[in-house]
Parts: structure tokens; C-alpha cells; sequence
């Protein structure tokens, strides 16, 4: 089958439940819109409660009565790489459509397609080190003590647009090694990795409504995350819809992992060479216009070096190439779409009325008059109680915050609703451990920007709950039962 031809059938919109693909049940429909010059990418349909409810059906079903979770974890890791196998032979496919949905540069989408294969496969590598079944010593009666992990059964798993093959990665990998079923419920604006993954599933012989694929609207979301038969949702996105997830899924104590928004901070300290601060900061621009929930958005730093800092980031940023994401020389791309586009100017115009110091950028660039396209754009001098300094922007907006000390520096950084992601910049690595310590945020880098999902990734406070990638991330797929025996079983546990 030629690539057009794949390509055309995906731009369809089909919906994946049950193990087929079916026709959705209403007509709303939706457009996929080319950020970088605005033309009709694909229409897509939209999922109905009834398209949802089949989905969750499916999904209970597989898990209740299905083989999955009674397969060992090793033969379900067999499935986990041949998923990865196929995503790594798809992924210029995957690339591509990550440009054409939100503007993402066509250099990095191959990276895309890579890090999907390796979330897989670096699961289906746990299924051979992870303990699922722990011995301990009984301390109250009994003589075998088992401490058992099993499967917490269907996973609702809501994914951005941002980064969509990777998000169904971090949260299907895990879930499908743990025993898990899916229903993954994907943003109307970058829906189409999921339905080249619906057809990777189909190939590999997943069974039926191991995994459910749709793409939904907010309204329709909320039926899945308040849906009974619902065990578990792994929700990734802003901070404010988090909030409401987590408060229906309290309501009803279903499990929930909530991976959500940063206003992450580069602390340079007065040792640090400026040269090493600026190739970590500027080079994010590149990575979907700094369209990520870790970017280090705020830098702060020593006064008295404020302006040297300042000077070096403006020559870096004016040299950006802003302009079509396909074209090889274009080194930032456009948002992904109209709304982020003016999501972001409302916060350069609040800065602007704020009377903060616009150091570069902070309109259309010159010439781009079609597309969802902003100047890299730094405010220097910013006090930290900036709307600018303290607001998720998610765009190409960088703060410049000046620190007395150190101590102010570390305290500027915690001085937020989030706790995401934070670097910390000396050529001290004692110093850089110290001042990590000390910050409040799932992840702390030395001397880069750096996020690791083969470790862990989360936050603290308002950033979410729990962790995803990496062992970490296996955890909250999985439960743990007690099992006190009075003498060893000899059938397989």
C-alpha cells in the first residue's frame, strides 16, 4: 500500500473500538487545520456519548472476560514490540502529520516517531525487571506473605494535541504491560497518530477492545472521565481542566494520574557561563514554539549580570528563522492553531500594559501574513509577580527575572502555582545539587534544559499527580493486593 493511499484512508477520522472500525454514531464533524497557512489539513468526526459508552463497553468487556489480562507479563511485552516495530517503520508517516496538525518543524518529526517506538519498547523491556509479584514475611499469622500488582483494569486515557503520539505512548505502554484495557479519547485538532496507531494495532493482532481509539470534544471527554465502568484516567493537559477531572474522578474514587501545566525556571547562578545558559534557552523556541508544558520559560538570574544575559538572548533570538515547518532552513514554526495564536498575543499585550521591558519579538513577523505565526519574544527585567512571570503561556515567551542572591533566586522559583520542571545553571555540580534540593518541581536539569521520561515525569503542585515513564509511570496502572497463605501454593501465582 503506497503511503498516499494509507495516508488518505487516516485522514478519514475513523474511530477503533471493539477491534474494528466503525462509522460514529452523530455528524458533528470537525476540521484539522494546517497552522501554517491555514488550508483544511483533514474533517474529522466527533465522538457522541453513545460512541464513548461503545468504547468503554469494549474496553470493559476485553478486560472482564477478554485473554488480556490473563496473558503472562511476557507475552503481552511480545505485543509491545512489534507495536514499536511498526511505529519506527511509520515514523516519517507520524512526522508528517504531526507538522501538518500543529506546526511542528519536519526535522523534529522523525524524533516524534522515535520516542513513540521507544515508550513501547522500553515497557515491554520492564516486563522482565519489574517484581509484579513481591514475598514478604507475614508479621500478623500466616506463613507466605505475596504482595501482588495487579491490572486496575479500564484506563480512560485523554491526550493533548501537543505532542499526541508520545502522550499515547507514556500512558497505553504501561497500561497494556500492567493488563490493563484503554479507551484513549484523543483532541479534535491532532487526532490522526492515533488512527495510523489504531491501524499498528490492527496489524499486530491486538484483541478486541484491548485498545479503543476516538476523538472527542471537552463536553464529550467529561462523559469518559465520570463513565463507572471507568476504573482509572491518565488525563494530560492544562492545570484548570485537570482540576476538574481530578474532582470528578474524587467524586466517584476513581484513580488518576494528571500530568499538567509548568511555569518552569532557569536558575543561573552567579558562577555560570552565559554562553551555556543561552544554547539551552533559545533552542526550545524550535520545539513547537515552545508549545510544551516543562519549556524553562522564566530565567532568573543575579542583577548585576541581568543585562549582559539579556543582550545575548536578544542576538540569539533575532537570529531565529521563523516560517514553514517543512521548509529544512525554518528554525520556529507557527502555533498550532488560531486560539493558541491569540492566547499568546493576550499575554504579550498584558505585559505590553504592564509597561514590562519587551527586549525583542512580540509581533507577526515580517512577511508571514498567512498562518498562526508569532516572533520569539523576550520581556527582560520582569518582576515575578508579572502575569507573564506567573501564567502558563505556552508559546515563544521567554521572562528575564531578576534575583538579589541566591537564596531569592531559589525563592523566586518556588514562588509559583506550579512544579513541573526547573534547571539549575552553575559549573559547580555541588551547588547544582544543593539549589535542587531546594526546588519545588518533578524535575530539576544542571546546565540544560532536561526531561527524562525514561526515569519519571511529573510535578508538584499544581502541575499534577504522580508520574509517567519509567517504573514510575507502571505504577499507576497497577494495584496492590495482599495475599497471607498458610503454606506455599504450588501452582504458577
Amino acid at each position: 500500500m503506497s503511503v498516499g493511499s494509507r495516508l488518505n484512508r487516516i485522514k478519514q477520522g475513523r474511530f477503533f473500538i471493539g477491534g474494528k472500525w466503525v462509522t460514529p454514531v452523530g455528524r458533528r464533524m470537525f476540521d484539522i487545520i494546517t497552522p501554517s497557512d491555514e488550508s483544511v489539513y483533514a474533517t474529522v468526526p466527533c465522538a457522541t456519548e453513545q460512541d464513548i459508552d461503545d468504547a468503554v463497553a469494549a474496553a470493559r468487556e476485553a478486560f472482564d472476560h477478554g485473554e488480556w489480562p490473563r496473558l503472562s507479563h511476557a507475552e503481552r511485552a511480545a505485543y509491545l514490540h512489534k507495536i514499536a516495530d511498526k511505529i519506527e517503520a511509520e515514523k516519517e508517516l507520524f512526522g508528517s502529520i504531526w507538522t501538518h496538525e500543529v506546526g511542528g518543524l519536519a526535522a523534529h518529526g522523525l524524533f516524534m516517531g522515535i520516542v513513540g517506538a521507544t515508550l513501547f519498547r522500553d515497557y515491554a523491556n520492564l516486563a522482565s525487571t519489574f517484581q509484579f509479584v513481591e514475598r514478604h514475611t507475614p508479621t500478623a499469622g500466616g506463613a507466605v506473605g505475596l504482595l501482588i500488582h495487579e491490572p486496575v483494569g479500564v484506563v480512560g486515557a485523554i491526550i493533548p494535541w501537543n505532542a499526541p503520539l508520545m502522550m499515547l505512548g507514556s500512558k497505553i505502554a504501561p497500561a497494556l504491560l500492567a493488563g490493563c484495557t484503554v479507551v484513549a479519547k484523543m483532541s479534535p485538532e491532532a487526532p490522526l497518530a492515533a488512527t495510523l496507531l489504531g491501524e499498528i494495532f490492527e496489524e499486530v493482532g491486538l484483541p478486541p477492545g484491548v485498545v479503543n481509539l476516538l476523538m472527542a470534544d471537552r463536553e464529550e471527554s467529561e462523559s469518559l472521565v465520570r463513565h463507572p465502568d471507568v476504573d482509572k484516567i491518565s488525563f494530560t493537559g492544562s492545570s484548570a481542566v485537570g482540576q476538574r477531572v481530578a474532582s470528578i474522578c474524587g467524586s466517584r474514587m476513581a484513580r488518576a494520574t494528571l500530568e499538567l501545566g509548568g511555569k518552569s525556571a532557569a536558575v543561573v547562578l552567579d558562577d555560570s557561563p552565559l554562553d551555556i545558559v543561552i544554547e539551552s534557552i533559545v533552542p526550545q523556541l524550535s520545539s513547537l514554539s515552545m508549545q510544551f508544558c516543562s519549556a524553562l520559560s522564566r530565567v532568573v538570574i543575579p542583577q548585576r549580570r541581568h543585562d549582559e544575559l539579556v543582550d545575548g538572548l536578544v542576538s540569539a533570538m533575532k537570529k531565529i528563522r521563523v516560517g514553514d515547518p517543512l521548509d529544512p532552513e525554518t528554525q520556529m514554526g507557527p502555533l498550532a492553531m488560531r486560539r493558541q495564536l491569540d492566547r499568546v498575543e493576550g499575554y504579550i499585550a498584558s505585559g505590553k500594559d504592564e509597561g514590562l521591558t519587551l527586549a525583542t519579538g512580540g509581533a507577526r513577523p515580517p512577511g508571514l501574513n498567512r498562518g498562526y505565526y508569532v516572533q520569539p519574544t523576550l520581556f527582560a527585567n520582569v518582576p515575578h509577580e508579572a502575569k507573564v512571570a506567573r501564567e502558563e503561556i505556552f508559546g515563544p515567551v521567554i521572562c528575564v527575572i531578576p534575583a538579589r542572591d541566591e537564596d531569592h533566586a531559589i525563592a523566586i522559583a518556588n514562588d509559583t502555582d506550579f512544579g513541573l520542571n526547573n534547571s539549575v545553571f552553575t559549573a559547580d555540580v555541588n551547588r547544582a545539587m544543593k539549589v535542587a534540593r531546594q526546588l519545588r518541581s518533578g524535575t530539576v536539569g544542571h546546565n540544560g534544559f532536561r526531561s527524562d521520561f525514561g526515569i519519571a515525569f511529573g510535578g508538584f503542585k499544581r502541575s499534577g499527580i504522580g508520574r509517567e515513564g519509567g517504573r514510575s509511570g507502571l505504577l499507576p496502572y497497577l494495584e496492590s493486593k495482599t495475599v497471607i497463605l498458610n503454606e506455599e501454593p504450588t501452582a504458577p501465582i
